[in-house]
């Protein structure tokens, strides 16, 4: 084994301690570090270069980010007053902080590296743990909005099928991107599924929402009486 795929499986910790990989470990993410660079050598050698895809793979980045999205939907949910609208929003947003929580723990307890081929100073608004690979924060993410939202709704189908081709492109990018390795981005699918479907027993009903929006923007009820 080669001292650079060496040094990948095995990470240093906050403290500067190493973390020696169990052998049985350490072939599965040799394997997995083999087959991730031989995909996309092959794929940038028969359908590339990838690099004129860039601006492609960057924009499904973008729109997966979680930063966007936690600043975009708190505000929608100020701008608009719709029930149900508010309903689906605060679910979402509670949906958000779930897969920040999971992926953070997880990502702090497997701390594996990136792929030797992702450009740091390319990377968006990142934090901390960020550095670290598995699982993919923005598969899981978009898997679990394209699974999470078809089973709480009645989705018009070709709209059901556009959010998995996006959930699906966003998860390929990752790889082309080289921001993660194979199975980083097949641990963040299985994660986001298992999300969605925690979130879809948890789910909050309109009232509960609304009682959560009261809560913080301190607005009250049509009609209600606060006499004292």
């Amino acid at each position: 084994m080669s001292g650079a795929v060496a040094g990948r499986l095995i990470d240093v910790s906050a403290m500067g301690e190493k973390r020696v990989v169990p052998k049985p470990m350490k072939q599965v993410l040799e394997w997995d570090v083999a087959v991730s660079e031989k995909l996309v050598k092959y794929l940038d050698q028969n359908y590339g270069p990838l690099s004129k895809y860039k601006t492609h793979f960057k924009g499904l980045e973008y729109s997966c980010h979680g930063i966007p999205w936690l600043i975009g939907t708190p505000t929608f949910i100020f701008l608009f007053s719709n029930l149900a609208f508010r309903q689906l929003l605060v679910n979402i947003l509670l949906a958000l902080f779930l897969d920040i929580v999971v992926v953070s723990v997880v990502k702090a307890i497997t701390r594996r590296r990136r792929p030797p081929g992702n450009k740091k100073d390319e990377m968006f608004a990142t934090i901390s743990v960020d550095k670290f690979s598995f699982p993919s924060g923005h598969a899981t993410r978009a898997v679990m909005l394209s699974v999470l939202l078809p089973l709480k709704y009645d989705l018009f189908l070709p709209i059901a099928i556009l959010m998995m081709a996006w959930s699906g492109a966003v998860c390929a990018s990752r790889l082309l991107l080289e921001r993660h390795h194979l199975l980083d981005v097949i641990g963040g699918i299985v994660i986001g599924v298992l999300e969605a479907f925690f979130m879809s027993h948890i789910w909050l009903s309109s009232q509960s929402a609304q009682g959560v929006v009261n809560f913080f923007l301190d607005e009250t009820q049509a009609g209600a009486s606060y006499d004292v």
